[in-house]
C-alpha cells in the first residue's frame, strides 16, 4: 500500500472513531423514551469495585416509558437504587424487593429544546474533530509529496479522496443529529 492509500485508510478509520464516539454520546442523552443506554454512565459499588449497572443486573424495557432492573444478587438492590437516585438523570427508581422499576418521565418542551441544543454542540464538536483529522491527512499528503513518496498527481487524488471522506462523515454527523432531534422532540 502506498503512502497516499495508507493516509486515506487511516483517515477513514479515525473519522469512523469520531462517529462512533458521537453515537455513544448521543445514546446517553435522555429522550422521553426508555433505553438501557440511559444507565450506561451509572456505576454501582460491587464489593469495592465500581461496575456499570448492566454488569450486576439485567435491564429490560417492557414499554417506552419504563426500565426494569433485576439484580443478579439481592444485596445489590439498595446500591443500584441509590446510584440511579444520585445520578444527574432525574429518575426516580421504585424498589419492590425483587425488581427496580424506573419510570421515564415525559420531558417538557423547554427541556427537550435544551437537550437538543446539547446534542447540536456535541455534533459540532464531532465535525471539528473530523475537520482536524482532514487537516492532519492533508499535511501528511503534502509531506509525502515533499519527501518524494508520492507524485503530485497521486497527492491531488489523495486530497480529493480526503475531502470526499470529510464530506461523507460530516453528512453522517448531520443525519445522526436529525435522527436524535426526532427522538427528543417526539412526545
Amino acid at each position: 500500500m502506498g503512502a497516499i492509500e495508507s493516509v486515506c485508510s487511516d483517515t477513514s478509520r479515525r473519522m469512523q472513531k469520531a462517529i462512533d464516539s458521537l453515537k455513544k454520546d448521543l445514546s446517553r442523552i435522555r429522550t422521553g423514551r426508555a433505553t438501557p443506554a440511559l444507565l450506561d454512565n451509572i456505576s454501582v459499588d460491587y464489593y469495592g469495585s465500581p461496575l456499570p449497572i448492566n454488569q450486576v443486573a439485567n435491564i429490560s424495557v417492557p414499554d417506552a416509558r419504563m426500565l426494569v432492573i433485576q439484580p443478579w444478587e439481592k444485596n445489590m438492590m439498595q446500591p443500584i437504587e441509590k446510584a440511579i437516585l444520585t445520578s444527574d438523570l432525574g429518575l426516580n427508581p421504585q424498589n419492590d424487593g425483587n425488581l427496580i422499576r424506573v419510570p421515564i418521565p415525559t420531558l417538557s418542551e423547554e427541556r427537550r429544546k435544551e437537550l437538543f441544543k446539547g446534542c447540536k454542540k456535541t455534533g459540532e464538536e464531532s465535525k471539528v474533530a473530523i475537520r482536524n483529522i482532514r487537516r492532519d491527512a492533508n499535511e501528511k499528503m503534502k509531506k509525502a509529496e515533499k519527501d518524494k513518496d508520492a507524485t503530485q498527481d497521486e497527492v491531488k487524488k489523495g486530497l480529493d479522496e480526503i475531502q470526499k471522506l470529510t464530506d461523507k462523515f460530516v453528512k453522517i454527523v448531520e443525519d445522526l443529529l436529525v435522527q436524535k432531534e426526532k427522538e427528543i422532540m417526539e412526545v
